[in-house]
C-alpha cells in the first residue's frame, strides 16, 4: 500500500513538474497567495512588487512619530524621518517561492500555498541625518539651562533667590531611540518616542549660601578729579560688576563682566592709555574699577589668575597694585579657592569713591592680618619733548602731563597678633616714561612760522613761550 501511495505521489509530481516546464511565463511571477506584510503580491512581476513596496511606504511615510521631550512633545511625518524599507530584495524570496530547490520541495509549497497564505514581513527603517536634523531643529529648542541660586543685598543683608532645575537632551542618545523604535517596535501606525534628556540641577542650597556673611576683604580709590564721562565709566563699570557671585571653584573675568565697552553699555568717551599717550576712548577709566576689585581679591586671599599692570604709572594706588583692563589680552582674573560661594558687592558715592567688598564665610584666624605694600625699585625721567602742530594756529599752546617710568614690586606681609609672620612677592611691575609734551601750533604766516619752528628746535620751552608771545603780538594789527 505504501508502495502504491509513493508511486501515486512521484506520479503527480512528474506530471505537475511536466505542467511547470510547459508554462515558462510562471517563472517571471510572483505565486498565487503570497503577501509582502498587507500587499497581495500574487502575479506581479519584480518590478511591480518593488513598485507597490514603494507605493505603501509612501501610504505608511503619512503616518506621524511623536518625540516626547520631558512635558514637550514634536510630532513629526515619517516622511520627514526618511522612512523606507530596509530589505527590499523580500521581492526576490516572494519571487522564488515554489520555484526553488528540488522539485519535491517546489511541489510542496505550491500546495502550502492552496491552503494558507504566505506572508513575508517587510522591514522598515528611517534616515540617521534625518533624524539627526529634526532632533537638532525641533527638539532642542526645550533645553533649559540651570539657573544657579543667587544672592541679593539689601539693606545690609542677604536674600537667597532660589535656582532652577534645568534639562538638556541627549541628542545621540535621542537619535538612537528613534532608530531603534522604528527598526523594533513601530506597529505601523503612529507612534510616541521618549528622548533621553539630562537634568541639569542647579547649584546653590539656603544653607551653603548662608555661609556668605563675612568681609573677606574690601578696598575703596577716589576718582575725585574725574571729569563726568570719566565719572560715568567708573560708576557703570561698578554697576555692571554689583552682585556677581562665584560658587567655590569660579573664576572671575573683569573684562566679560563690565564688556562691551559701548553706549549701550552706558559708557562715554573718556581719557585713557594707548601706547604712551592718554586718547579718549569708550570706556576710559574702567581700569580703575579693576584695579580697586584687584586689591579687595587681594586682601580676601583669593587666588590671582591673571593681572596686568598699566602701560604708565596711575595716581589713585601705589605701583604694583594696579590691574589694567585693555581688549581681551590683558584682563583681571580670580578664582574663589574657598570652600563657601562669595558674593561681591561694588558701589561709588556722591564723593566720587569707588568700593569693592568681598563677602565670603571667614575661615581665617582672627589675630591674623594681611597687609600689602609697595616698593619702587627704580625710577626712570620722562622729560620733556615740544612738538609744532600744522593743524593748529600760532598761539596754540597745550600741555600734556609727564608719567615717570617705575619699576616696583608688591608684596604680601601676613601678621600674626601684631607680629609679622611672613613676606611674599605678589608681582613685578614696570611702567614706561612718558614726556611732559607741549604742542605748539605754527599756522599762519611762514615767516613768524619759521620763527616759531626754529625756536621749537632748541626744545627750550622759555624761548618757545617767548617767541610765540613774539610772533602773536606782530600778527596783530596796528592800532
Amino acid at each position: 500500500m505504501k508502495k502504491f501511495l509513493w508511486s501515486m505521489l512521484l506520479c503527480g509530481i512528474f506530471f505537475w513538474s511536466a505542467g511547470m516546464q510547459t508554462d515558462a511565463k510562471e517563472d517571471v511571477l510572483i505565486h498565487a497567495g503570497v503577501y509582502l506584510d498587507e500587499i497581495d503580491v500574487s502575479g506581479m512581476t519584480r518590478e511591480e512588487a518593488e513598485q507597490e513596496i514603494q507605493n505603501y511606504a509612501r501610504e505608511l511615510s503619512q503616518e506621524t512619530l511623536t518625540l516626547q521631550v520631558e512635558e514637550h512633545e514634536v510630532q513629526v511625518q515619517l516622511s520627514d524621518l526618511g522612512l523606507t524599507c530596509s530589505n527590499p530584495e523580500i521581492v526576490e524570496e516572494a519571487l522564488g517561492i515554489g520555484k526553488s530547490g528540488d522539485i519535491i520541495r517546489r511541489f510542496k509549497e505550491r500546495k502550502e500555498l492552496e491552503h494558507s497564505n504566505k506572508v513575508l514581513e517587510l522591514a522598515w527603517t528611517v534616515d540617521e541625518r534625518q533624524v539627526s536634523q529634526v532632533i537638532e531643529e525641533e527638539c532642542v529648542q526645550f533645553d533649559v539651562d540651570a539657573k544657579d541660586a543667587g544672592l541679593v543685598r539689601e539693606n545690609g543683608s542677604f536674600r537667597v533667590i532660589p535656582g532652577a532645575t534645568g534639562v538638556k537632551l541627549n541628542v545621540e542618545g535621542s537619535k538612537q531611540a528613534v532608530l531603534d523604535f522604528m527598526q523594533n517596535e513601530w506597529q505601523k501606525e503612529n507612534g510616541t518616542v521618549t528622548l533621553p534628556a539630562e537634568v541639569e540641577h542647579p547649584r546653590g542650597t539656603e544653607e551653603e549660601l548662608s555661609k556668605v556673611r563675612d568681609v573677606l576683604g574690601t578696598f575703596s580709590t577716589s576718582y575725585a578729579t574725574s571729569n563726568r564721562n570719566r565719572s560715568q565709566n567708573v560708576s557703570n563699570g561698578a554697576r555692571l560688576i554689583n552682585g556677581t557671585l562665584l560658587y567655590p571653584g569660579d573664576t572671575f573675568s573683569a573684562y566679560e563682566a563690565i564688556s562691551p565697552f559701548t553706549k549701550a553699555n552706558g559708557y562715554e568717551m573718556a581719557g585713557a592709555y594707548l601706547n604712551g599717550k592718554v586718547v579718549d576712548s569708550l570706556g576710559g577709566g574702567i581700569c580703575q574699577v579693576s584695579t580697586t576689585l584687584y586689591n579687595a581679591a587681594l586682601l580676601a586671599e583669593l587666588e590671582i589668575v591673571e593681572r596686568f599692570p598699566h602701560s604708565m604709572i596711575v595716581t589713585y594706588v601705589d605701583p604694583s597694585a594696579d590691574a589694567a583692563i585693555a581688549g581681551t589680552y590683558k584682563d583681571l582674573k580670580f578664582k574663589n579657592t574657598t570652600n563657601a560661594p562669595i558674593y561681591i558687592e561694588a558701589g561709588t558715592d556722591s564723593n566720587k569713591v569707588i568700593t569693592f567688598t568681598i563677602y565670603g564665610e571667614e575661615t581665617r584666624p582672627a589675630n591674623r592680618e594681611v597687609k600689602y605694600t609697595s616698593t619702587t625699585l627704580g625710577t626712570t625721567d620722562p622729560g620733556q619733548v615740544i612738538i609744532g602742530d600744522a593743524g593748529q594756529g600760532i598761539g596754540y599752546y597745550h600741555v600734556e602731563g609727564a608719567h615717570r617710568g617705575v619699576k616696583a614690586e608688591l608684596y604680601k606681609r601676613v601678621y600674626e597678633n601684631g607680629v609679622e609672620v611672613s613676606v611674599e612677592k605678589v608681582n613685578t611691575s614696570s611702567y614706561m616714561p612718558s614726556p611732559r609734551t607741549i604742542t605748539v601750533g605754527i599756522a599762519g604766516d611762514p615767516e613768524l612760522s619759521a620763527q616759531l619752528q626754529a625756536a621749537i628746535a632748541t626744545q627750550d620751552a622759555a624761548l618757545v613761550q617767548a617767541t610765540m608771545a613774539d610772533c602773536v603780538a606782530r600778527m596783530q594789527p596796528p592800532e
